[in-house]
């Protein structure tokens, strides 16, 4: 059966929908905070909620959606057939409804009716038992039921989910189907349990049967869960007979773009056709981070240097191959237009703020990116003569891997002052056979960070010094930052700050420059909530708690176990570090002289207080 990626979507919802599920839609990307994750990293993790209890806000207990997913840990083995940084997760959940009678079924029955697998093929792997729960008979006995071989049936110890380092959480075991990525088994025993890469998991149905109890013993729960979760990417490669996911309609008109510009076809050059993967993966991933509900933007912290790594990588990938770094504009209008036109509409309303980003942190890199390779050369260059130098003056000098090993302050250099990630210069020695001294590099770094600290403790939250009218300053940002949420909206955010005596400088999110309407507005807010004389209260708490609370924050991950949260009235929560005043009346009227643009998606509101 061949099926488009758009077939592929429609025929999970509408499968699970036709058996009383609700399409509960994909959610940002991008992580709340609340699960100590950047990005969601699976189709379950924004419904944890309501798989521990809670009642999901649409009133079902039958749930399925599609939803977009970014795993950054094997950003480096991108670039082979298989490995991508975003995919989705085709997902479906009963709270406390169905269980593994009908789940066991469904799957089997989704697999061979709905995509033509053979049922023949098809393996799936149970939980083996412990001390603390049995072997799981019954999913195996519902699986021989459903359709699978008993000899395609395999119990393994593996089998099991639950929440590392909690108790009173529901766990259970899990069933886990596989299927073969070719029919040339390596040996009589090539099973799901071989590692010769043959067998590739496509699919997970977890059974939240139990409550984990202390010292790591279970109870039997009276509200039992499933939570399933199917690759989209290997699906969509499966079902078309193909073994690179690249090969996929998500990717071919991408792959198709990047060789004609370069000229040269997908898969005879190794090195090129690494390029091209890397380029597609990486754009598409960008396209995803900037035009998400929360998108955000390249930056040196957080999600923001994830993202900045990605484009760099791929701009610099663009440059090996001969593709012009303007081209990445054109691939990523694929993406928008053609492939998540339907499936992610957000992308086609942000389609200007997504490209002029990307043009953005294209023509930033693009400065020093010459000279950073050049610079790169004269580091490899320098290791070369200083070998070569220590052969001749000594000719019983015995090589070592610290003569092919690029020093963390050279890396540091790198990074400092051209803009190389650290992964960067790492992959690119890795290309000509040098390593590098990571530990060194993090020792510079850290002292770097110390200096910085050091040289601008004044300047903390963006305060020239900590004076009473940078003090009142300071909690007008406060305000500020509420008032845009409510005129531009929730995407908007605080990006930067800058404080001293005679004025604030306040950089924010935002994809337009702001109407006379829209300045007067956010104005009248902030000089509202100030005529209001809220109070100003200051409130220790541990840093998932207040996320839980709503408090406003960026970088959460930067941020100690306890932070201060500092709520304004009913006006504004953010976590902080100070200082503010103890009543808004204190501050005086506010007034926005100033609105400009700060960098691409990013505008400035320079304001005083009178």
């Amino acid at each position: 059966m061949k099926l488009t990626s758009k077939q592929l979507r429609e025929k999970w919802l509408n499968y699970y929908k036709n058996l009383g599920h609700e399409d509960i839609g994909a959610v940002s990307l991008i992580g709340d905070g609340s699960t100590g994750v950047m990005f969601n990293v699976a189709g379950m993790q924004p419904l944890m909620p309501y798989l521990l209890g809670a009642k999901h806000p649409s009133g079902k207990t039958r749930l399925c959606n599609v939803q977009g997913c970014v795993r950054t840990v094997d950003i480096d083995e991108v670039g082979d057939e298989s490995h991508f940084t975003f995919f989705e997760m085709m997902g479906n959940w009963s709270l406390g409804d169905y269980f593994k009678k009908e789940k066991t079924k469904w799957s089997f029955d989704f697999l061979t009716k709905e995509l033509g697998f053979d049922k023949d093929k098809i393996c799936s792997t149970v939980f083996a038992g412990n001390s603390d729960a049995p072997r799981d008979d019954e999913a195996a006995a519902f699986l021989v039921e459903a359709g699978v071989k008993k000899e395609n049936i395999f119990y393994l110890k593996d089998n099991w989910w639950d929440l590392p380092g909690t108790v009173g959480t529901p766990c259970g075991p899990d069933n886990e189907w596989f299927y073969p990525r070719h029919d040339k088994p390596c040996s009589d025993r090539c099973d799901p349990t071989c590692e010769c890469g043959r067998w590739v998991e496509i699919g997970n149905d977890v059974y939240m049967q139990y409550k984990k109890l202390e010292g790591g013993s279970v109870e039997p729960l009276k509200n039992k869960n499933v939570d399933t979760g199917f690759g989209f990417e290997r699906l969509l490669m499966y079902v078309n007979g193909l073994t690179d996911g690249y090969k996929t309609d998500v990717f071919s008109s991408v792959i198709s773009f990047i060789e004609k510009e370069v000229a040269s076809k997908y898969g005879v050059d190794s090195e090129t056709t690494k390029s091209m993967r890397i380029i597609a993966d990486h754009i598409r991933t960008s396209v995803m981070l900037i035009g998400d509900v929360n998108g955000i933007l390249p930056s040196n912290v957080g999600a923001g240097y994830i993202l900045r790594r990605l484009l760099r990588r791929a701009i610099r990938h663009a440059k090996k191959i001969g593709l012009e770094a303007d081209k990445l504009l054109e691939v990523a209008k694929i993406y928008i237009e053609q492939i998540y036109n339907e499936s992610y509409p957000l992308l086609v309303k942000k389609e200007d703020y997504i490209l002029s980003s990307i043009k953005a942190e294209s023509d930033k890199f693009l400065k020093t990116i010459e000279t950073g390779n050049r610079e790169f050369d004269k580091v490899v260059s320098g290791l070369a003569r200083k070998l070569e130098f220590m052969k001749k003056n000594n000719p019983e000098y015995v090589e070592s891997a610290a003569d092919h090993c690029i020093s963390g302050k050279a890396a540091f250099r790198l990074y400092e002052t051209f803009g190389f990630p650290i992964e960067m210069t790492i992959e690119m020695a890795k290309e000509k056979g040098l390593s590098v001294n990571e530990e060194e590099y993090k020792e510079a770094f850290i002292a770097h960070q110390e200096l910085a600290r050091a040289s601008s403790q004044v300047a903390k939250s963006g305060l020239a010094s900590s004076g009473e009218m940078e003090t009142k300053y300071h909690t007008a940002t406060h305000l500020l930052n509420a008032a845009l949420k409510k005129v531009v909206g929730e995407t908007s955010h605080q990006m930067g700050s800058n404080i001293n005596a005679e004025r604030l400088r306040f950089d924010f999110a935002c994809d337009h420059k702001l109407s006379s309407e829209e300045l007067k507005a956010a104005e009248d807010y902030v000089n509202a909530w100030i005529k209001a004389d809220l109070k100003v209260t200051c409130e220790e708490m541990k840093k998932e708690d207040a996320v839980k609370a709503g408090a406003e924050h960026q970088f959460i991950e930067k941020y100690p176990d306890i932070v201060s949260v500092y709520t304004i009235g009913d006006a504004s929560k953010e976590i902080c570090t100070g200082p503010h005043v103890e009543h808004t009346s204190l501050l005086g009227h506010f007034v926005i002289k100033k609105e400009e643009a700060s960098s691409a998606g990013v505008r400035r509101i320079k304001a005083i207080l009178e």
